[in-house]
């Protein structure tokens, strides 16, 4: 199974940007932990830019996605649209629980369009995430 972790904004600062919030682990340390665990092909990338995580949406050739992007999940209906445009399983997640969070942030335009949602387990989350495609039968 190939899985491809999709991250948007500020979140190449995991294990630098507030810690008490999202950890103090970076993926560069965590994804040859996870490979491992789950004997699976995990691609990883980040940008801060919406046009290059739609642009990696509509162009991966994953198994399946886990995907936090950070604020556009609130406002970007054009990656709600990338997702919709794919037969890719996603799953949302974030490593805070955005329901406890800023009422801004209770609102995700992502969601709808994803098979499942994971919040506010860290880093955890991810892993969660990876856990329900590998066991996933369908």
């Amino acid at each position: 199974m190939k899985i491809l972790i999709l991250n948007g904004p500020n979140l190449n600062l995991i294990g630098k940007r507030q810690p008490e919030i999202y950890g103090n682990i970076s993926f560069e340390e965590i994804l040859p932990k996870w490979q491992s665990e789950f004997n699976c092909s995990i691609e990883y990338f980040q940008s801060n830019i919406e046009g290059e995580l739609i642009n990696t949406i509509q162009n991966a050739t994953a198994d399946a996605i886990i995907l936090n992007v950070g604020g556009y999940t609130h406002t970007s209906v054009a990656i709600r649209d990338a997702i919709s445009s794919v037969n890719i399983p996603v799953v949302e997640v974030h490593l805070s629980n955005i329901a406890k969070r800023e009422s801004f942030r209770h609102e995700s335009l992502i969601t709808p369009v994803c098979v499942g949602c994971i919040l506010g387990f860290g880093m955890e989350s991810y892993r969660l995430a990876i856990g329900y495609f590998i066991t996933r039968k369908d």
